[in-house]
């Protein structure tokens, strides 16, 4: 196949939700259809010794959460399928946002019993930001919830989404009975019988016919010609370019868990979902369409296999062929890399590909060359934007636990916060190292990561920091700077990078520093460069 067919046949995407709503399970159900797994484990369901495919962590595994973005890719009606799994829970939240930069679309799933969550409404927000085409899923359908078009005006309301349903449900909870696919123009009755991996569908072009009450009974039939008379009465008809655009978000009915709802999802995703994106640099717009490679890291992790500590960094593949044993420029080092074996996902399993297209995901290797952020090119000077360093919210002291294993603990430390984990500041005054993280429920991952991946113990203990702010160091020669700087020395931290950094111990504190010295540029964020 020529580069031209294989960028059309990508589709790389995300998956986002507030915690519980099922995007792991979808996440699962969509490979299922695609041939990668055999089985489907139900992530929660300890009666199935079989856990869910995307979790690889020992911590998600008996938390039941995704912690860590994990690849999958598969093939399903000659697409090539990317999904991002992304983590749901708010303590996460940054590794959330970095990924949302390597998708091209996203696919929303919502409760259908809470509507919509608050850690929804931030993601939507970082989606609609970038333009980045979105479709729903409103998942959970078997269980008791809200009516169909409040759930429609939730998402436009709290959303501030134009929607317009491509399915609907007939009935819910106790009465569901299947889903009307207003896209394909067929009825697709449930079962309730999750062993099924694929349902019945009957196509059904005319509503009026005696052959729909046959099927799901009178009651349900009238209900759902009223129903489908009132969508088409209220809602845009789908338009593909607004999609797009992301102008219109198309929306579909279904319960992930019993496999129902998610071929129609698929079928009508790979067709409409659009492939590899152009991207913007610092420097340029960059087609996916150019020959020439470019690429950069959105993710770092760890330890992916405990037995040997290798480190990978994920590569989203934006123009250009990415092939094994080929030199490409590291643009920030200035020095050209050879990858021997570039790694392609499926969850745990990993295999070395030669060639990667634009919208792949690809792993690499890495010995402490990148950061995140970090651009790959075959010669050309570009920084992609948009993966910044968000300011965070906790704050600790972190001490080592066990004075033998300081080498081991320092190393631990570095590595996890190369993974964009949390954040280490260095405190001018005595050295002493804080970390700082956007959720508390990282603190235990990072205390339980260094155990298990380190051999290292570490402790820690309270810092009363309100907000960590990056001190723009441009005007420093001024006496306002040089005043702020001695004042505030206690208060003053350097980042992994160097960059100058001012812990502010209450939000009053804050204030009081930028009324003083209102010369002295604090931002809440900062670019990775």
């Amino acid at each position: 196949m020529d580069f031209k067919t294989e960028i059309q046949r990508r589709r790389t995407f995300g998956i986002i939700s507030h915690p519980d709503a099922g995007k792991t399970t979808l996440t699962e159900k969509l490979l299922l259809f695609g041939g990668a797994i055999q089985e489907a484990g139900a992530v929660k369901n300890n009666k199935i010794k079989k856990t869910a495919t995307s979790d690889f962590m020992e911590i998600e595994r008996q938390r039941g959460i995704s912690v860590a973005t994990s690849v999958l890719a598969f093939i399903y009606n000659d697409k090539k399928i990317n999904i991002l799994d992304t983590p749901g829970h708010k303590d996460f939240a940054e590794d959330t946002f970095r990924t949302l930069t390597a998708v091209d679309s996203v696919i929303v799933v919502i409760d259908v019993a809470k509507g919509v969550e608050e850690q929804t409404v931030k993601l939507v927000e970082v989606c609609r930001m970038r333009n980045i085409p979105m479709l729903v899923f409103i998942n959970k359908l078997d269980r008791e919830g809200k009516d169909a078009f409040d759930l429609l005006d939730d998402l436009e309301q709290k959303l501030g989404l134009k929607v317009t349903p491509l399915s609907f449900p007939i009935g819910m909870g106790y009465d569901f009975k299947g889903i009307y696919n207003i896209y394909e123009k067929n009825v697709n009755l449930f079962s309730g019988d999750s062993k099924k991996n694929i349902e019945d569908t009957i196509a059904i072009d005319d509503l009026q016919s005696p052959e729909l009450t046959t099927l799901i009974g009178e009651k349900a039939a009238d209900t759902l010609r009223d129903d489908l008379e009132l969508v088409n009465g209220v809602y845009p008809e789908f338009n593909k370019e607004a999609y797009l655009k992301a102008e219109q978000q198309p929306v579909f009915f279904g319960s992930a868990l019993n496999n129902f709802g998610v071929r129609e999802l698929l079928d009508c995703f790979i067709n409409i979902a659009p492939p590899p994106r152009p991207k913007l640099a610092e420097e340029r717009l960059v087609d996916s369409n150019e020959k020439e490679l470019s690429g950069f890291v959105f993710k770092i992790h760890a330890n992916m296999d405990p037995k040997h500590r290798d480190r990978l960094a994920f590569v989203k593949i934006v123009s250009g062929t990415f092939e094994r044993n080929k030199p490409y420029l590291h643009v920030r080092q200035g020095k050209k890399l050879k990858f021997s074996s570039p790694n392609a996902f499926f969850a745990e399993k990993k295999e070395i590909v030669d060639i990667s297209y634009p919208g792949d995901i690809v792993g690499l290797h890495d010995t402490g060359n990148f950061k995140i952020g970090d651009t790959l090119t075959e010669g050309e000077q570009l920084n992609y934007k948009g993966i910044p360093s968000f300011s965070p919210e906790h704050f600790r002291y972190i001490n080592n636990a066990d004075p033998l294993k300081s080498k081991q603990l320092y190393k631990g430390i570095d590595q996890l916060m190369d993974e964009g984990v949390a954040q280490l500041f260095t405190l001018e005054l005595n050295g002493r190292k804080v970390i700082g993280t956007v959720g508390a429920l990282q603190f235990e991952v990072i205390q339980y990561r260094l155990e298990h991946e380190y051999g290292a113990k570490c402790s820690y203990e309270n810092f009363p920091v309100h907000k960590a702010c990056w001190v723009d160091q441009s005007n420093n020669k001024t006496d306002e700077f040089k005043e702020f700087i001695r004042v505030k020395q206690k208060f003053l931290a350097k980042d992994k990078k160097g960059q100058l950094v001012f812990l502010a111990d209450s939000s009053f504190s804050l204030q009081m520093t930028q009324q003083k010295y209102s010369n002295v540029k604090l931002h809440f964020t900062s670019e990775f460069d």
